[in-house]
């Protein structure tokens, strides 16, 4: 029976109930009056039972339509709430989100905007520069620096952004040493490299290719590493 009933006859019969008037319920609903009274009308002959008495000086609900009403009204109520939410979140984003990123201030803003745009995002973010393959499990997006080609892994992996860099030195270190006359003396020089970030891999050049370089004082921060090139404690490549 209920696949020959429409949403808009059940509507009809609702405001009609409602306002005992076809003529008010027409203006509430926005339809024509006559299509108000025949949806009422095909509601009763499909369901084979008279909902409304309708008479030239008033209108009222039969007992068979005050059941009807009273049992229709909660359905549609839970059927708009429900349409309502489908169409608030049917282009939301929700979720737990886990995600681990270096501790960067456009890395931060850019996910304090994202979270801002998706409020129905929880965000569990966990800051490191270089997470060890073993610790990546749970989480949905790790965001870490490399140097060279990507490495293969079991990771979906895509190139995010790419900075350019260049060797720096300060004048007092230039002023013990002289300037080097190729990259390749960088292998013989007091260099400023990574701790653990990068895993050691050699620093990369367009044209000489891989430099191999030792280095007395190694740091996970660009910070540091630029502080201590200021101090003349070695040379160091640095995002420009």
């Amino acid at each position: 029976m209920l696949e020959n009933i429409e949403l808009q006859w059940l509507l009809s019969f609702q405001k009609v109930y409602e306002q005992l008037s076809f003529k008010r319920a027409a203006e509430s609903l926005q339809l024509p009056k006559s299509n108000v009274s025949r949806h009422v009308a095909l509601l009763e002959q499909a369901l084979n039972v008279r909902l409304l008495e309708r008479t030239t000086r008033k209108m009222i609900a039969t007992e068979a339509g005050e059941r009807f009403y009273h049992n229709l009204s909660p359905l549609l109520i839970a059927m708009g709430d429900m349409l309502h939410e489908a169409h608030q979140n049917g282009d939301a984003i929700v979720g737990h989100l886990k995600v681990i990123t270096p501790d960067l201030p456009f890395l931060a803003e850019a996910m304090a905007e994202f979270c801002h745009q998706h409020p129905n995002i929880q965000l569990s973010c966990d800051t490191q520069l270089d997470p060890e393959e073993g610790l990546l499990e749970g989480f949905d997006i790790v965001i870490r620096f490399g140097r060279g080609a990507i490495e293969d892994s079991g990771w979906v992996a895509r190139e995010l952004v790419r900075w350019p860099s260049c060797v720096v030195a300060s004048p007092c270190l230039l002023e013990r040493c002289s300037k080097p006359s190729s990259v390749s003396e960088l292998s013989r020089r007091a260099c400023i490299t990574s701790l653990s970030v990068l895993q050691g891999m050699p620093w990369q050049f367009k044209t000489a290719g891989a430099v191999n370089v030792a280095s007395c004082y190694k740091v996970n921060s660009g910070h540091m590493a630029k502080a201590a090139a200021l101090k003349g404690l070695g040379f160091a490549i640095l995002p420009v």
